[in-house]
């Protein structure tokens, strides 16, 4: 009997914890989107700074979740940016971490923006000996995301700044416009109007 109350205890606090998770999960969105596109750019190391301690605290409030590693990754990477320098690669290289440990749970959470994010870093960050870029790698997880999420701004955007950056324009205008054309996302508007204003930035280099 003990168990069975248990057990029922424990299937009807779920619902209670993936609204606290998805609540959580949107005020970190929130304000990466702050910083990131609404902030002076000299504010915007500290405000990370500040995040990426939140972040932590949000991956330890919910272990063998993979969203929560996966915003603490792209704090992690976007607190590198914002830093500039050498004590950036490290964040970065943490970055990978939390990712890679988000893919080891579920590939498919946020519809792939672990491999996402991973492929950004890797075509971003330098190479060997001073860290991990690989553009073939990057390739390669920018198309997982694809494949998972065809229609995502992200997705089709950092595909078509690697592809910019590789050079491949033509292609490059295809993904940028894909993203340009993608549907808005409850909850995230200022996130995508950002992000909007980078596609066109990318397109008028073409």
């Amino acid at each position: 009997m003990r168990v069975l109350t248990l057990v029922m205890a424990m299937m009807l606090s779920l619902p209670a914890l993936a609204a606290e998770l998805e609540s959580e999960l949107a005020d970190v969105q929130q304000r990466w989107a702050h910083i990131q596109y609404e902030l002076p750019e000299s504010e915007r190391a500290k405000a990370f700074e500040n995040l990426v301690s939140d972040a932590g605290d949000f991956v330890e409030r919910y272990p063998g979740r993979a969203e929560p590693l996966i915003w603490q990754g792209i704090v992690l990477s976007t607190y590198a940016g914002a830093k500039g320098g050498l004590g950036a690669l490290g964040l970065v290289k943490d970055a990978r971490h939390s990712l890679e440990a988000a893919l080891d749970i579920d590939p498919e959470a946020l519809q792939g923006s672990a491999y996402t994010s991973l492929g950004s870093l890797y075509y971003q960050v330098p190479g060997w000996p001073l860290s991990f870029g690989d553009d073939e790698q990057a390739e390669k997880y920018l198309q997982k995301a694809l494949a998972i999420n065809p229609g995502g701004i992200d997705p089709n955007y950092f595909f078509g700044d690697f592809l910019l950056e590789q050079g491949e324009s033509s292609m490059a205008r295809v993904y940028l416009n894909n993203a340009l054309k993608a549907s808005p996302r409850a909850g995230r508007q200022t996130a995508d109007t950002g992000r909007r204003e980078e596609i066109r930035n990318r397109l008028g280099k073409i």
